[in-house]
């Protein structure tokens, strides 16, 4: 008994150190299933095209910023296209009833410095009237006249008004603050307005291509109307001045075709600014560019920029943005250095098809420095990857918890299992495992009454052998051969007796032992040798 309990005690000790828990294997089952449907949703993320939304809201929030620009600037341009059209048609039809009632020409007010001083400031009134109706930061009329045509360069210098809205904006367009940039003095002094702090008499046309293009288109096609011989400046800095402008002239032409110079408006960079500054708040160096288009970029020395960030900031050098398109991303714009714009253009008409100046292409471009996209699609990855994290996480740690939960009333049961009391155990509330108390309660049961009808057995055989002890040698001699199987006859004959000797033996033998039969008696001879037991 000491061996076998030794041997149920090593093998319960193995048992405990080489298997796993239930509730390891629970939780290992549990974290398994966590990290299957974590990979099984980051499947999906990818599937779908979650982790790439980054790429996808940037292009949407970039193309719609370029989308509302584009529709700004061709409304308001074409607008302002408009008005210059009828700012000249309106300054024409004057300029012609005034050179028409002091019997003058356009080239005979050279030689009249008062008249084209009256006739310049008889037409402040309409510049005026045109600058507050369009809403731009100037208006501007040249005439093709000089105060001094005895002036060495006196063919580049030309007679004319220029005046400025100093604060070019809806809120205080209702009060504008105008000054004269290019004009008489004496205007200002009439009008109450200071002079600009560039201000100068006349306009330097020497490299004024507001002023010539319109003239040489005028000259070349008399045939066109005026709303095909305005011209979009690019934009530039008036000699004298520091900010950058963009100006729209168009011809000043009476009835009778003749060409007395040109008027127009101006958008200043600050302008420009005010009005198309994008207003997506995602990146806060987006900016909005309006440029003309060659075949290789976009040009950056003659563009305007709106925004809180300007390509020129980095480019100052590089008078050419290239640009690569590509079909499903963003349009990467560089330079020769290591500056790198991502957005996207379009080309915008600044002029109608037969205009002599339709050729010229230009873009509304979005840019956005490629780092902040980068930054923002990475961020937005973090945030996933991190709410990804807490899911897993939160997945462990529940684990944990209901694998913990999940087996505490088995281990109670288990517990119930171990202790003797099986029979008065409380219920655990798992059918299963009630159900197997109960029947290990039943069995238990049912071993106890087995196990005692073994201990009668063995207490009949142990009295059985005692009274083997109490036969003579001779009645010893017949009980061992009978319990061989050996009929009368044959122990007879084997011990050299009678028959009628054995049948007394047998007697004597079935009386002692209490055995009714030689059956019997070989029955107790087999139930001892299948416990072990061997009569001397």
């Amino acid at each position: 008994m000491n061996r076998l309990r030794e041997k149920v005690l090593c093998k319960i000790y193995k048992s405990e150190h080489n298997s796993v828990t239930l509730r390891f294997r629970l939780l290992i089952f549990l974290l398994m299933l966590v990290l299957t449907m974590a990979a099984g949703i980051i499947a999906i993320l990818i599937f779908t095209g979650v982790f790439s939304a980054g790429i996808t809201e940037s292009k949407d929030r970039v193309q719609s910023a370029l989308r509302h620009s584009q529709e700004e600037i061709s409304s308001q341009y074409g607008q302002l296209s408009l008005s210059v059209v009828e700012f000249s048609e309106v300054l024409s039809q004057s300029l012609e009833d005034k050179l028409t009632g002091r019997k003058l020409t356009i080239e005979s007010l050279s030689d009249e410095p008062e008249q084209l001083e009256e006739i310049i400031a008889e037409s402040y009134d309409t510049t005026f009237y045109s600058l507050q109706k369009s809403k731009c930061s100037g208006a501007f009329f040249i005439l093709n006249a000089t105060v001094n045509p005895a002036l060495k360069n006196a063919s580049n210098s030309k007679a004319g008004l220029y005046i400025k809205n100093m604060e070019p904006n809806i809120i205080s367009s209702s009060t504008p603050t105008i000054t004269i940039l290019t004009g008489f003095p004496q205007i200002g002094r009439d009008n109450s307005l200071n002079l600009h702090a560039q201000w100068s008499l006349e306009f330097d046309i020497s490299e004024a291509e507001y002023y010539n293009q319109p003239m040489e288109a005028a000259m070349k096609h008399s045939d066109l109307s005026l709303s095909k011989l305005y011209y979009w400046s690019n934009p530039c800095i008036l000699p004298g001045t520091s900010e950058e402008v963009m100006l729209c002239s168009v011809p000043l032409i009476d009835s009778h075709h003749n060409i007395y110079g040109v008027c127009g408006f101006e958008i200043s960079a600050m302008l420009f600014k005010l009005s198309y500054m994008p207003t997506d708040k995602s990146y806060n160096r987006m900016s909005c560019m309006l440029s003309p288009l060659s075949g290789k970029g976009l040009l950056l020395h003659r563009s305007m920029f709106a925004g809180g960030y300007s390509a020129k900031n980095i480019s100052e050098d590089y008078s050419l943005l290239k640009f690569r398109k590509k079909s499903n991303s963003f349009t990467t714009y560089y330079t020769d250095s290591d500056n790198i714009f991502l957005g996207f253009h379009e080309e915008v008409q600044l002029y109608p098809k037969d205009s002599p100046f339709y050729v010229e292409d230009w873009a509304t471009a979005i840019l956005v420095p490629k780092e902040d996209i980068v930054d923002s699609i990475l961020n937005l990855n973090i945030v996933i990857a991190c709410l990804l994290s807490l899911l897993v996480t939160g997945g462990i740690i529940i684990s944990i918890f209901f694998s913990k939960k999940y087996l505490k009333p088995i281990s109670a049961g288990f517990e119930i299992i171990k202790s003797a009391e099986t029979e008065e155990a409380p219920k655990t509330n798992i059918q299963e495992m009630d159900d197997l108390i109960h029947y290990l309660s039943e069995y238990k049961r049912e071993q106890l009454k087995k196990a005692e009808q073994e201990r009668y057995q063995l207490t009949m055989l142990e009295d059985f052998v005692e009274k083997t002890k109490t036969l003579t040698p001779a009645e010893y001699s017949v009980f061992s051969l009978y319990i061989k199987g050996r009929s009368v006859q044959e122990i007879a004959g084997q011990l050299f007796i009678s028959v009628n000797t054995v049948k007394t033996h047998n007697k004597h033998i079935f009386s002692k032992l209490g055995v009714a039969s030689k059956e019997e008696l070989i029955l107790y001879n087999n139930m001892l040798q299948e416990i072990g037991l061997k009569l001397k």
